[in-house]
């Protein structure tokens, strides 16, 4: 149970975390819920595993308190979102499933720039994805989509 103005959230794995309703409140999802409900007992978040959703509390902390100069916030986001790929992902899937529309603009942002002027091929060796097509079925893609490859 969380105190006077505390919440108190569980993830998906039953660890709980205490934070302040400011912090909270930077979640669309979990102020919907408060509002409903109240806090009188823990918020379950079954999509967000405790380690990122001790990632999010961290973001969510430094952006309500603090008082730095703008540049100096987005030079911590630039540090923040230095992770490896697969907590890049759930920072996206949390933050979309939690409505944090900083955060999700931020990780998202993020992965356009993994992206931003790599070829299909490139794109594919950093995700690690294959390629299902056959060479006919490349080769029109190719083909109906030129303006994508000029």
């Amino acid at each position: 149970m969380a105190r006077e103005g505390k919440v108190s959230l569980k993830s998906s794995d039953d660890e709980l975390f205490d934070v302040t309703e400011a912090v909270a409140f930077e979640s669309g999802t979990i102020k919907n819920i408060v509002e409903d409900i109240g806090t009188a007992s823990a918020i379950p978040l079954p999509n967000v595993s405790s380690k990122i959703l001790s990632k999010v509390i961290e973001y969510c902390e430094y952006h309500v308190e603090s008082q730095k100069p703008e540049d100096e916030i987005k030079a911590w986001d630039q540090e923040f979102v230095k992770v490896d790929q697969a907590t890049l992902f759930d920072l996206i899937l949390a933050a979309n499933y939690l409505h944090n529309k900083n955060l999700l603009y931020l990780t998202c942002q993020t992965l356009a720039g993994m992206i931003k002027g790599k070829n299909p091929e490139e794109i594919r060796k950093t995700f690690n994805i294959k390629n299902d097509f056959t060479p006919e079925e490349e080769e029109e893609a190719r083909r109906e989509n030129q303006w994508a490859f000029e």
